[in-house]
């Protein structure tokens, strides 16, 4: 068992990993009641990652009530398609892009964090780690400031689901929530659908203006490629960065050694940040769907067959990681899954991580005694696809 799990009493059903239970006398698994394959292990779930060309992301095709969604998702889609749409917004995340958005995200910090420096206690979600990377990412896009507690909402609803996916029979609680859930989404995608007619009219210096002036294959993309491409921006593009930056402080805090060394040694940010992605991976799976049978682990698996690859359990395979239940931020052998790995491998994984250590300096600065609160512990997210805090109340004295 982790410390962390230990401290908070984490659900030991939902968060199986980090009680031990890793799945690796078993890395390929499959479940009866779902209908799904489990890849847990680490060389299993880089192999599911890196072949696209047999594990396809296009979901959809056997889950048709979220079909409406994936036209221009790139998290959806396969190469050439996935290709060409990527190189779209590959601009806006690359190093310099990246060191020319690093004063914004500074100021953005200064100014959270202003708000909450004479209180002797915040919620670390809801003042920083959500707000920064929203308001960034929204930005980007061009979204007003205004909007973005509207889009808080939908966002919090959509991943407030509790159940389990299944290719099975669904009962009546578990249809509910899918349905709940797509409603949020059809709230985002209309309201991104409305800006992105109005770039059409009124263009502006923002990705939802090139997105809609590109061309792919000498075609301009649709209203609801746009607006589904834009939906992906903006949901993968703060949930990452809002759980890494609070999960990294949860592990500081059972790891109280770890803090002081982190803070008498800023060097050790990287290692600290890298460390809590392996223990506290942000998302807990990837999910394909296989083209041709296909091995993995020494089971073959038929083809259209639906594949769930565990981060969680894949960054602690022991047969990878050393001592993988210990939060060691000097590891030198890191070679963690949390951001995925081949075409799919988040394309905003350098930006989460300069805002990560943007904001874990600047709390270091204010709040020399920042803990969680031991009187009010943190809630955990519910969704099974989602691995943090909800809620996460500190205290600063």
């Amino acid at each position: 068992m982790s410390a962390l799990a230990e401290k908070w009493e984490m659900d030991p059903q939902r968060f199986f990993w980090m009680y031990g239970d890793g799945r690796s006398a078993e890395p390929v698994a499959f479940d009866e009641a779902s209908g799904i394959w489990n890849v847990y292990g680490h060389p299993e779930t880089v192999q599911v990652a890196n072949n696209p060309h047999l594990f396809s992301s296009d979901t959809g095709r056997l889950i048709p009530e979220r079909r409406e969604f994936d036209e221009g998702a790139i998290t959806q889609l396969d190469p050439p398609r996935h290709t060409a749409l990527r190189k779209l917004i590959t601009h806006a995340f690359t190093p310099r892009a990246i060191d020319d958005l690093e004063p914004r995200v500074h100021a953005i910090v200064a100014d959270l964090l202003d708000k909450v420096i004479d209180r002797d206690g915040f919620d670390l979600i809801a003042d920083l780690a959500y707000p920064l990377p929203v308001t960034v990412i929204a930005e980007l896009l061009g979204i007003p400031a205004s909007d973005h507690s509207l889009l808080n909402g939908w966002v919090n609803k959509m991943m407030s689901i509790s159940s389990e996916f299944s290719l099975g029979e669904r009962d009546e609680v578990v249809g509910n929530e899918v349905e709940f859930a797509m409603e949020q989404v059809r709230h985002i995608t209309d309201y991104l659908r409305d800006h992105v007619r109005q770039r059409r009219t009124s263009p502006r210096d923002d990705l939802l203006t090139r997105l809609v002036q590109a061309e792919v294959d000498g075609e301009r993309l649709t209203e609801n490629e746009v607006a589904n491409f834009a939906n992906v921006m903006l949901v993968a593009g703060h949930v990452t960065t809002t759980l890494l930056i609070s999960s990294t402080v949860l592990c500081l805090d059972a790891y109280p050694e770890v803090d002081r060394a982190v803070r008498a040694d800023r060097a050790g940010i990287p290692g600290l940040l890298e460390e809590s992605l392996r223990y506290l991976s942000p998302i807990t799976s990837m999910v394909r769907v296989t083209n041709a049978p296909v091995e993995v682990g020494g089971v073959t698996i038929g083809a259209d067959q639906m594949v769930s690859a565990w981060i969680s359990t894949a960054n602690r395979d022991p047969r990878v990681f050393n001592d993988p239940q210990t939060f060691l931020p000097a590891r030198t052998n890191n070679p963690h899954v949390a951001f995925g790995r081949g075409v799919h491998f988040c394309i905003g994984a350098a930006l989460a991580r300069r805002e990560s250590r943007i904001a874990l300096n600047a709390l270091f600065d204010r709040f020399p005694a920042l803990r969680c609160d031991p009187d009010n512990p943190p809630v955990f997210m519910t969704n099974p696809n989602l691995n943090g805090a909800a809620r996460l109340p500190v205290v600063t004295g």
